[in-house]
């Protein structure tokens, strides 16, 4: 940055969850202040306020006239902040709220448009990516009204994130402040920004607030996260005492929302009303929301909800329910803070439970049961700070709370009454005021001491990062390619670690990161265990054209990582030969199907079997080479290809894919007889399936679509045009919206008795199966697939596909829609009028209809899943069934085969 250009003020956002807040300082003196940001009120009406509510409203066409959304700095090209809250408080169905939470979520496309989550298909949606950049760029706006002569573009900014963000959910925070004008921010955990805020405001008295204290624990209970993190202290001869970050808890997704969910479940509940649409429980948990913030704030004792009913009469078409102080601290302090032993911790879950409005809350919703398990896990860190360790329990010897929930004195009370309880005298909790301010005032006091005004927080990377290897024994380890503590600007690399690529063949890495208490080196190999969090993988490929190599040239190379000046981790292959070059390796983020991490993919993948070679030459041989057409030998080419490289059920996942690759590039040759073509279909659709889960799958699956614009070349026979539908259900998973939209349509006339004129519909049942598979179809066209699988039930000859039309959870995107809770139970009575003893696959159909997944707008009625739990039980099924139904438990990977309707490659393995 030029002498010009050099920033006049540091300055912190806080881009919250519940609000956003921009606090500052200029560089010269230090004095950190609040901007006031001015926002829309009420139509045309715009007032200066310190907080941003996060949230954006997407207004109908002529619902808001230009002088009604007119701001200081011009007109509003989208409605955020305190009149967007107003108007969704009316309109839920276009409200757009805790945008953050689902910048962390990964199992959606984070800038597909699926905000509001409960809106309609023809409502207008954006995607958790543009409300965030939204709420910043007018935060940035709003600073360069005041200060023309120096755009924030210009300036010091830190943008705090929960320290248990991730990876991809830290380089998407990056992404959003450039897209909103900012670059090169940088990154700051929150429960850090609220302790700079704490020990800022208090630099004259630090030392005797923190007298005699080796540990502090902050505890960040946000709107969208509960943040846990250790500081180490330790007294300096002169001067204050010097503070090292030294553990960060993993990803909590409990927070205020969660809270707000649980007091709309009370609400509900004393209103006596069984179930609401998805509108109405977003309208329910909106009002509780204000409720609750009034309530907690002032000196109000009640407030009366009012539920709208859709479809109601004007009159008498609402129900109203009072909400008092004391109802809202019980279900917040007995639910969230109850009284636990020093011995009780949540458990590890794979999944979260409830799961309200799309988003995965936590299992447990119990706070101290988290934080003991945070505590007894960095153990080695708080020992080493000089801590006291009782029963593996470390004592903090002072604690900060941030978060709007601790405005609460309620709250702050329980949690003290339960610290006490654990060690059996008080833990002193330090004073702090503002908390709604905090981190934002926090970032920028880290920005201060960045440049030598004011105290500074060591600690470096919050986790370690690991990448999967295969070690000489063929077993899964992971080696470290960046130790936890890793200082920002320092390069390690993983010495002694030498890996072999090969030019132009993509590679996948799958990494794992872990915030536990481990101290391994760069180039250590550990073994895989629940502390290692697998991320999205890292995906490479070398183009021959990047060097003077051929392509499938093996080039040796090492692994390395920097941890930048902005907070994020990056990294690299490097070449081992010379001259040195490197290649940055990007996380996997924009696949809208959901791809597999952890044990799937390989970085030095086996080797294919020995006679791979003469497979791929007989597949040559009978879809190339200049020789006439031999149909015969197409009819045997599946059990030749069995005989050299074993049962096709044992093939691997990368011996699929490379069979598949060699069939691909015979595709324009597919159709030479009718054996050729049939033999093709059932070999690529059986090579290729699920579709996803290996480096290189987009591109096969698009050469595959590619055929489907040509269709069959022998389309009236029957069993060809039976495999071409068999084939597209194999895949599905990896195709789009838009290609399986063209599958549907494919079939409809078919299925709705319009066919096509002069051509005949081979193959009904296969088409009613692949559409089962087509998840990404919007719900009404779910809704007629079923209707039509219920008119032919009998012909298709199982009842999975209609339990997976219905399903409450889906199994490759959570962000495509589910069929009306009311069809569900409907397709639900239907299944359990069926024999499931003589027929379990109405059983299985039942476990995906009934399914327990906590969202209210998704589950089906209590009786029908504890009548579905005693069927199951009478039948004698399986064990994990019946946990899928009662306890939200994950399918065995045998039954996730079944939900795709096939056994799934061997080495494959879903997430």
């Amino acid at each position: 940055m030029t002498a010009e250009s050099s920033p006049r003020y540091v300055v912190g956002v806080d881009l919250g969850t519940t609000h956003c807040a921009l606090a500052w300082s200029p560089i010269a003196r230090v004095d950190v202040s609040l901007l006031e940001l001015p926002q829309l009120i009420a139509p045309g009406e715009v007032a200066a306020r310190p907080l941003l509510p996060s949230f954006l409203y997407l207004p109908a066409e002529g619902e808001l006239a230009p002088g009604d959304v007119t701001l200081p700095w011009g007109q509003a090209t989208r409605i955020v902040g305190a009149l967007a809250q107003q108007l969704g408080a009316r309109v839920p169905g276009r409200l757009v709220a805790s945008a953050k939470s689902w910048i962390c979520h990964g199992g959606v496309n984070r800038r597909a448009p699926i905000l509001p989550w409960s809106a309609p298909d023809e409502e207008p949606h954006v995607s958790p990516f543009e409300a965030e950049v939204a709420y910043l760029e007018h935060l940035r706006a709003a600073w360069d009204h005041v200060h023309p002569d120096a755009p924030l573009a210009e300036q010091d900014v830190v943008v705090t994130v929960p320290a248990s963000f991730d990876e991809v959910a830290r380089g998407l925070t990056v992404e959003i402040a450039r897209a909103a004008g900012i670059a090169g921010v940088r990154l700051l955990e929150e429960p850090q920004a609220a302790f700079y805020d704490f020990i800022g405001a208090r630099s004259e008295a630090l030392a005797e607030l923190l007298a005699g204290a080796r540990l502090v624990l902050v505890i960040d209970v946000g709107g969208g996260t509960t943040d846990l993190t250790l500081v180490r202290v330790t007294e300096a001869d002169e001067g204050p005492p010097q503070l090292e970050r030294v553990a960060v808890g993993g990803h909590l997704i409990l927070g205020g929302d969660n809270m707000d969910a649980a007091l709309a479940h009370h609400v509900q509940e004393a209103a006596g009303i069984k179930r609401l649409d998805a509108t109405e429980w977003s309208g329910l948990v909106a009002a509780v929301r204000r409720a609750k913030e009034r309530l907690l704030a002032g000196d109000r004792e009640q407030e009366v909800i009012s539920i709208a009913r859709r479809g109601s009469r004007l009159v008498g078409g609402a129900k109203s329910v009072p909400l008092t102080r004391e109802d809202v601290e019980r279900v917040l302090v007995d639910g969230f803070l109850p009284r636990t032993r020093p011995d009780e911790v949540a458990t590890r879950a794979g999944r979260a439970g409830l799961t309200t409005l799309g988003l995965p809350y936590t299992t447990d919703p119990a706070i101290p049961r988290h934080l003991c398990a945070f505590l007894r896990q960095h153990v080695h860190a708080a020992r080493e700070a000089g801590a006291e360790i009782t029963d593996g329990l470390p004592r903090p010897d002072r604690v900060l709370l941030n978060g709007g929930v601790f405005n609460a004195k309620v709250m702050v009370a329980r949690l003290a009454e339960v610290l006490e309880g654990w060690y059996g005298a008080p833990v002193p909790v330090l004073e702090h005021t503002s908390l709604d301010t905090a981190v934002a005032r926090g970032a920028a006091r880290f920005a201060l001491g960045k440049r030598g005004f004011g105290p500074v927080i060591e600690g470096g990377s919050a986790r370690a990062y690991y990448i999967g290897v295969d070690d000489p024994d063929g077993r899964r380890r992971a080696l470290c390619v960046a130790p936890r503590g890793m200082a920002e600007g320092v390069t390690v690399k993983a010495e002694g670690r030498l890996f072999e690529l090969l030019v132009g063949r993509p590679v996948s890495f799958p990494i794992y990161a872990c915030a536990g208490d481990r101290h391994d080196k760069a180039g250590a190999l550990i073994d895989i265990d629940d502390e290692l969090d697998p991320l999205p993988p890292i995906e490479t490929a070398l183009r021959a054209d990047d060097m003077s190599l051929g392509a499938d040239q093996a080039l040796p190379v090492q692994l390395a990582a920097t941890l930048t000046t902005s907070g994020s981790l990056e990294l690299y292959v490097v070449s081992a030969t010379l001259p040195p070059r490197q290649w940055r390796l990007e996380f996997a983020l924009t696949e809208e199907v959901a791809r597999p991490t952890g044990d799937e993919a390989e970085v030095e993948p086996a080797p294919l079997p020995a006679e791979f070679g003469h497979a791929r030459s007989r597949i040559d041989e009978v879809f190339g080479g200049e020789r006439r057409p031999d149909a015969k030998a197409a009819g045997r080419l599946r059990g030749e290809l069995e005989r050299l490289i074993g049962p096709r059920g044992a093939w691997s996942s990368r011996l699929c894919r490379a069979l598949g690759s060699a069939l691909l590039a015979h595709g324009e040759r597919r159709g030479l007889t009718v054996e050729h073509e049939r033999a093709w279909l059932r070999l690529v659709g059986w090579c290729l399936r699920p579709g996803f889960g290996e480096a290189g799958d987009p591109e096969r699956l698009a050469a595959l679509w590619a055929i489907h614009g040509e269709g069959l070349k022998h389309p009236d026979d029957a069993a060809t045009a039976t495999e071409w539908w068999v084939m597209w259900r194999r895949v599905a998973a990896g195709l789009d919206r838009r290609q399986q939209a063209a599958l549907y349509d494919d079939v409809r006339g078919w299925l709705s008795g319009k066919p096509p004129q002069g051509r005949k519909g081979h193959g009904l049942p296969e088409m009613l199966r692949m559409l089962a598979a087509l998840e990404l179809l919007t719900a009404e066209r779910k809704q007629q697939a079923g209707a039509w699988f219920l008119q032919r039930v009998k012909k298709v000859g199982s009842w999975w596909p209609l339990g997976r039309l219905g399903a409450r959870e889906l199994f490759c995107s959570d962000d495509a829609e589910v069929v009306p809770t009311a069809t569900a139970e409907a397709w639900l009575g239907r299944v359990l009028a069926l024999d499931w003893e003589k027929d379990d696959t109405a059983a299985f159909a039942a476990v995906l209809l009934a399914r327990e997944t906590g969202d209210p707008t998704r589950d089906v009625d209590d009786a029908l899943r504890t009548q579905v739990i005693k069927r199951l039980r009478a039948a004698k099924a399986r064990a994990r069934w019946i946990a899928v139904v009662e306890s939200h438990a994950a399918l065995s990977d045998k039954d996730a085969g079944a939900l795709l309707g096939d056994s799934l490659p061997a080495g494959l393995r879903l997430a």
